[in-house]
């Protein structure tokens, strides 16, 4: 199923990220699916496609950092807050192109990468959590000054992004835009990976001490892997500002942070096809679980009962992955892959001598 029977003779073929006839036929595929949807589908379920898009964007970003360099973060959604309110701040002041609004947004992202990264290079675990956990928090209080000022308590209205006469905006063009920002970053954590840069991250992740003995710029490539990620996240903070047209501190509250932490755990940390998986997974959870409760139609306030059930979904979910599936929802589909692969000449491991 990965190509077999392909052989790869060249260094090109070999860095090559769609290498086999049978992966570029399923891109293929996947690029004809997300074109034709919009004329099969309903506006909610493209606005659910939208959303999936823009959480594995910041999904992705996190994963570099945590998963690739092996750095945990709990300030994800101060960095989301810090895209957003950039945004706001530009439009309050007349600025409302997303020329401007994006790299501005990711200059902020990056800045704050520097501002926690130097400081991180002396924290390690749980220390390094609680300090991006302040990191969160101080962005936050800056967000909420900000809002006070100029959004009267309630928060910054964002018109949508316009280029000339071409206005963004409806669920259609909103579908579009996102999945090809979603592509865009999936295409550049991939490729961020297979770079130096991922290669010593990775290095470092794993033996940190090791890394630093072959001659890695321990230092440098953690401070570089904080600020790439939070520039994208900040970018992922801009794009939603412009999408929800309104920007509000309540929004980046410690439970999104803990989302963004669950989409790369449960789709698999370390993987860019996991870190997708696992922001559809937790975007869609909430929905199919107001299905179900919907769906059995039970008598008086037992749904307001069961509706605080999807909030506390997701800390048994890593729990269980972590215990039973460490590698997440992308491990769960290479062993899917692999079992068709091997097909009809499948194996049982080999039993340990006891």
């Amino acid at each position: 199923m990965r190509g077999g029977g392909y052989f790869k003779t060249t260094y090109a073929a070999d860095l090559a990220l769609v290498d086999t006839r049978l992966r570029r036929r399923a891109l293929a595929a996947l690029v004809f699916l997300l074109l034709v949807l919009p004329r099969v589908a309903s506006p909610f379920i493209l606005d659910l496609v939208a959303q999936t898009a823009l959480a594995a964007v910041g999904a992705l970003a996190l994963n570099v950092l945590t998963g690739l360099a092996g750095q945990i973060s709990l300030g994800h959604a101060g960095f989301i807050a810090a895209g957003a309110f950039t945004t706001g701040l530009l439009v309050e002041n007349g600025l409302r192109s997303p020329l401007i609004a994006l790299p501005a947004a990711a200059v902020v992202g990056a800045a704050l990468g520097i501002v926690v990264g130097i400081p991180a290079l002396r924290l390690k675990g749980l220390y390094l959590a609680l300090g991006t956990l302040a990191l969160h928090h101080v962005v936050l209080y800056a967000c909420a000054e900000f809002q006070n000022h100029w959004g009267a308590n309630t928060g910054v209205s964002v018109p949508p992004p316009a280029l000339g006469p071409w206005v963004l905006k409806g669920v259609v063009a909103w579908y579009y835009a996102l999945t090809l920002a979603a592509a865009l970053t999936l295409a550049l954590s991939v490729n961020l990976r297979r770079s130096r840069a991922g290669r010593a991250w990775m290095a470092i992740r794993d033996r940190e001490i090791a890394a630093e003995s072959v001659g890695i710029d321990v230092a440098r490539y953690k401070v570089l892997a904080f600020v790439w990620s939070s520039a994208i996240t900040a970018v992922a903070g801009a794009l939603f500002a412009y999408h929800r047209a309104f920007v509000s501190v309540e929004a980046f509250g410690f439970f999104l942070a803990v989302e963004y932490i669950a989409m790369i755990i449960i789709g698999g940390l370390g993987s860019a096809l996991g870190a997708v998986l696992g922001a559809a997974f937790v975007t869609l959870l909430p929905h199919v679980l107001d299905a179900m409760v919907a769906g059995l139609r039970l008598a008086g306030g037992a749904a307001y009962y069961l509706f605080p059930l999807k909030f506390g979904a997701f800390g048994l979910l890593m729990a269980v992955f972590l215990l039973f599936e460490p590698q997440g929802l992308v491990g769960i589909w290479r062993r899917v892959r692999n079992w068709f692969a091997l097909w009809p000449l499948r194996y049982r491991p080999l039993r340990s001598a006891s």
